[in-house]
């Protein structure tokens, strides 16, 4: 499912300072994305997929590269099965690299000449880092269009920091440490001094060329992308994870917002308990906050989908009522949702789905959705794969809290592409 321009919408090709990106013309450069994600990370075990703000880390740049709409292709590079699995389910295709380029010592020049040699319609490559969450489509935007509009053959992302430096001095010499980037005797004040441009390893765009015969990502014709200090995050150590999931939670980007949601009744929407009446008659109970906050949703525009299973005894003597009762359609599933999920909505953008499930059945869908959750009495095995667990039981609000849930994301994608208008059109 790669990104590619000519299979967008006319929405879909606009860009963050509302302008439309056009059809790109068949004699352009292919120009792909890899995101290099080793399993063998030694500060953070499986870094790359563990969860920031509920997302797998690779996801945010992952969104972040596919929405640009600036790639032929989006890839990540890797040598583990579950790295795959999550990349697969972000869009991206999957470049399984060789074990000489999967050692410690492997450098990242070594991979992306790997994957060049495998990809050679590929003739520019942006290599991001997984560990920078608080990439945004517009900064690929901006820094793509110099090479493709102004020529040169390399571009990097790099911060500007106020930071005066000092020689270091070893252990045991006696000599005195000497000022690098200052006068002493003039300390500047920040307002005063301009300051100095860091590299902060988000991403390089270089020419094929320049990987495959210089042997290097920056270099001929070389320029650099400013990002924001906000947006310029990188995650090392177990020490940087609370203060980057704080900061993408303000400053990261969300996507465009969910379009679709998917609900399982029994054990969700429901407690999955069945009440027999004299009658003979079987009933359930539905939470009014639950129906409340599906109504919420549509408001909002997100179609919502019940998912009831084919073994559910009340499936065909409640599905017409449950229509009724929520406005939302009832769509009857097997032991695996996905696939008959799959079937009946074609050509499914999981990462602009919201999935909320409470069974082992759910594993495959929850997994995959950009947002989802289960109730807080679900099974280990679908908690585990869950961006969210929901504080309330299923029945008694679940539903509800999640709805909130996606709709606050919906706001922040919301907001963070009128503020990204703004800087562009002001600045």
């Amino acid at each position: 499912m790669a990104a590619s321009k000519e299979k967008r919408s006319f929405e879909e090709n606009m860009l963050v300072d509302g302008s439309c990106s056009s059809k790109k013309p068949r004699s352009d450069p292919h120009v792909a994305a890899l995101i290099l994600a080793r399993g063998g990370s030694k500060g953070i075990p499986l870094k790359n997929i563990k969860p920031l703000a509920g997302v797998p880390l690779i996801g945010w740049v992952l969104r972040a590269a596919i929405d640009s709409n600036m790639f032929d292709s989006v890839w990540v590079s890797t040598d583990h099965d579950d790295i795959e699995r999550v990349a697969k389910s972000w869009g991206a295709k999957v470049h399984r690299r060789s074990k000489e380029v999967s050692r410690d010592c492997s450098t990242s020049l070594e991979t992306i000449q790997e994957f060049l040699k495998e990809n050679p319609e590929v003739s520019v490559v942006c290599n991001i880092q997984a560990t920078s969450p608080c990439l945004h489509p517009s900064h690929l935007q901006e820094a793509l269009k110099k090479i493709t509009e102004e020529g040169y053959d390399s571009v990097f992302s790099v911060v500007r920091r106020y930071q005066f430096r000092w020689t270091e001095v070893k252990k045991g010499c006696k000599e005195c440490t000497q000022p690098q980037n200052l006068n002493p005797a003039k300390r500047p004040r920040r307002q005063d001094w301009n300051g100095e441009l860091y590299e902060n390893g988000s991403f390089y765009f270089a020419t094929r060329d320049l990987v495959m015969i210089k042997g290097c990502l920056q270099g001929g014709k070389v320029t650099y992308f400013e990002m924001e200090p906000q947006h310029s995050v990188d995650i090392d150590v177990d020490i940087d994870w609370p203060v980057a999931e704080q900061r993408v939670l303000r400053f990261g980007y969300f996507g465009r917002g969910v379009t679709l949601m998917f609900c399982k009744v029994s054990g969700c929407l429901t407690n999955g308990k069945v009440f027999l009446s004299v009658c003979g008659e079987d009933m359930v109970s539905l939470n009014t906050r639950d129906t409340t906050g599906l109504r919420m949703l549509q408001k909002d525009g997100v179609e919502v989908v019940l998912l009831v299973s084919k073994d559910d005894l009340l499936t065909k003597s409640l599905s017409k009522k449950l229509e009724k009762v929520t406005g939302c359609e009832v769509f009857e599933v097997g032991e695996e949702p996905l696939k008959d999920v799959e079937t009946k909505f074609k050509n499914l953008e999981w990462k602009d789905v919201a999935y909320i499930g409470n069974d082992a059945a759910d594993v495959s869908c929850l997994s995959l959705a950009g947002l989802s959750a289960v109730p807080a009495d679900a099974p280990a095995c679908a908690a585990q794969v869950a961006k969210y667990t929901c504080k309330n039981v299923g029945g008694s609000g679940a539903v509800r809290e999640f709805a909130e849930h996606v709709m606050q994301q919906k706001e922040q994608a919301k907001a963070q592409m009128k503020q990204d208008r703004i800087d562009r059109n002001n600045f």
